[in-house]
């Protein structure tokens, strides 16, 4: 899993903000979203064009504006850019996953080999993908579980909020008794008696909890004995997170938190080898973003790739997903005909 580092010489050729909107709503304890922007930029070595989408960190103030200006400014600097280089020039979040999935995937367009075999990865393919039930009242929840079980999807997630929890827990399982679920507290747990919480999800069938506490108050975490496996999620946003944490036993690894799919392929070789299990996740983005992940969900114990499928539309070439499975597509990182400058 190490990743490959010849880049060529890769410059910026153009950065832009687009906005998707949502199919609905998308609702977690911190709120509701209606839309999501992004940041796409495209590299080029003047033949070849290689593409990156960043879904901003909104909790960490990110914005698709902030995220395109720092594109933009190393950009400007002149010189080629390499995937390493970029790790130490710029911080961990959505810009640098834009610019290093562009230059992975120039790099595919330049070499006519595909990123998966660049990166020493094994041949995609299709994964089963959790669906996510958003947060609201109990039977709305349950109405949405039996739509997605409907559509083929044997794996939820659970949007919960810290307060009657368990039973939006009762009435999905009753909605879809036979589903594998998860549950994702967006921190919310604090006050919570954890052990109770993870016995009684345990008795309803869930098989995990991703981040119960806020970030920085993991230390009730290590003096616990869960009945659940539990994930970090806002407490893990890239490889120098991995040292520090305490009472986790899987870890949310998102392109967008990580900065890339360098930095990810680097925390997953290394969260292996302190024994933590993978999730592989996403923030509400089109196919594009999406794309780069599912190569990283090849080697993950729970695949959480579902941003696109929340959108109200896509982009042509969109992920395809049947039965609950995610299949990887040429989108992005496969080489392409018709490489040309875009206007």
């Amino acid at each position: 899993m190490t990743p490959a580092l010849a880049t060529g010489t890769a410059r910026l050729h153009r950065v832009v903000v687009e906005r998707f909107d949502v199919a609905g709503a998308f609702t977690i304890s911190r709120g509701a979203k209606r839309h999501v922007d992004v940041v796409l930029c495209e590299v080029t070595d003047g033949v070849h064009v290689g593409r990156g989408e960043g879904t901003p960190i909104y909790y960490h103030g990110e914005t698709a504006e902030g995220c395109a200006a720092a594109i933009a400014e190393i950009g400007g600097q002149g010189g080629a850019l390499t995937r390493e280089e970029l790790r130490g020039a710029m911080p961990p979040g959505a810009a640098r996953n834009a610019l290093d999935c562009a230059l992975w995937d120039m790099e595919a367009q330049r070499t006519g080999r595909p990123v998966w075999d660049l990166a020493g990865l094994v041949r995609p393919e299709p994964v089963r993908t959790a669906y996510t039930i958003s947060l609201g009242e109990p039977e709305s929840m349950a109405e949405a579980t039996r739509a997605a079980w409907g559509s083929g999807f044997t794996l939820l997630k659970c949007k919960l909020t810290g307060e009657g929890d368990r039973m939006r827990i009762v009435a999905i399982r009753r909605a879809a008794p036979d589903a594998d679920l998860v549950v994702d507290a967006n921190e919310s747990w604090a006050g919570l008696d954890l052990g109770a919480e993870s016995a009684a999800l345990a008795d309803l069938g869930v098989s995990l909890i991703e981040q119960p506490l806020p970030a920085g108050a993991d230390e009730a975490l290590a003096r616990l004995a869960p009945a659940l496996p539990i994930c970090a999620d806002e407490s893990c946003q890239s490889l120098a997170d991995l040292d520090g944490l305490r009472g986790y036993q899987a870890i949310n690894i998102k392109l967008d938190k990580a900065g890339g799919l360098t930095e990810a392929l680097a925390m997953a070789h290394a969260a292996r080898s302190m024994g933590l299990r993978i999730m592989v996740g996403c923030m509400l983005a089109s196919s594009l973003g999406i794309a780069p992940a599912v190569l990283l969900a090849q080697f993950a114990d729970w695949v959480d790739l579902d941003g696109a499928l929340l959108l109200a539309s896509d982009r042509d070439q969109s992920l395809h997903v049947v039965d609950g499975l995610l299949h990887p597509g040429t989108l992005w990182g496969e080489p392409r005909n018709n490489q040309g400058l875009s206007a």
